[in-house]
């Protein structure tokens, strides 16, 4: 059974698959799911293998974006950040029915923006990380 937080990712995913067209090569309907739990990405382009990262938040307005979002899988994205390595990243907003979508490209992005996530505690399901 999926989480409000699963099913309002995998909502963000889904979305920004159907509605987004590849930002390097531009195709349309080529951004792809890849499997749950794979670190720090969400889709992939089926043609030229451009990788992003999916964050879906609900908001009471879609227009502006919050201060923070949640994120996960800290370890690995802090191991990129010290690498220099950023993933572009898709925001979905979501209030009701209505939605948008905002992209943040890789070179914008600095390690200031990021904030670790608490672990999970001991006895979580996945605990451990």
């Amino acid at each position: 059974m999926s989480t409000k937080r699963q099913v309002l990712g995998r909502f963000g995913e889904l979305t920004v698959a159907k509605h987004c067209q590849c930002p390097k090569c531009k195709r349309s309907q080529t951004l792809k799911r890849l499997p749950n739990n794979f670190k720090c990405a969400d889709l992939i382009c089926d043609f030229c293998g451009y990788l992003a990262q999916v964050k879906a938040t609900s908001v009471r307005s879609i227009d502006a974006i919050p201060n923070s979002v949640l994120g996960a899988a800290w370890g690995p994205q802090k191991d990129r950040m010290a690498a220099a390595i950023y993933f572009p990243l898709f925001l979905v907003l979501v209030a009701g029915k209505q939605y948008s979508i905002f992209y943040l490209s890789a070179d914008l992005q600095n390690p200031e923006m990021f904030k670790a996530r608490k672990p999970l505690s001991l006895t979580a399901r996945r605990a451990g990380w």
